[in-house]
């Protein structure tokens, strides 16, 4: 987790697998924001880690922006970044909104 913190405020390339309106592939909801990865960063299940695009309303297969928020979630190993357009803040609250469709599955922290 430290090492995840040494990211906030930094800029981040995400590779978008799971664009805005895709489904996911094994339970079936559908994604309202953009969902990828991050190449190099790898999370506790030993994949390279997962992160949250928010501020962009149309699908996207890459995105390059700024990491203003770790998930860091309690009861899995999984944790996410949270990655928007540089300039364009969100509060803990608009955050916990965007993500809900996916974390309201997990207890987690969020650090900004």
């Amino acid at each position: 987790m430290k090492k995840l913190k040494e990211l906030l405020g930094k800029e981040i390339s995400v590779i978008i697998d799971r664009p805005i309106g895709s489904k996911h592939p094994e339970y079936g909801y559908n994604y309202p924001i953009n969902y990828g990865y991050v190449k190099e960063i790898i999370a506790g299940d030993g994949e390279e880690i997962d992160a949250y695009v928010l501020g962009v309303d149309t699908p996207l297969s890459a995105f390059s922006g700024i990491c203003i928020a770790i998930v860091h979630r309690t009861n899995d190993n999984e944790d996410k970044l949270v990655v928007v357009p540089k300039g364009k803040p969100f509060s803990k609250e608009e955050i916990e909104k965007e993500i809900e469709f996916q974390e309201k599955w997990f207890r987690h922290t969020l650090f900004c």
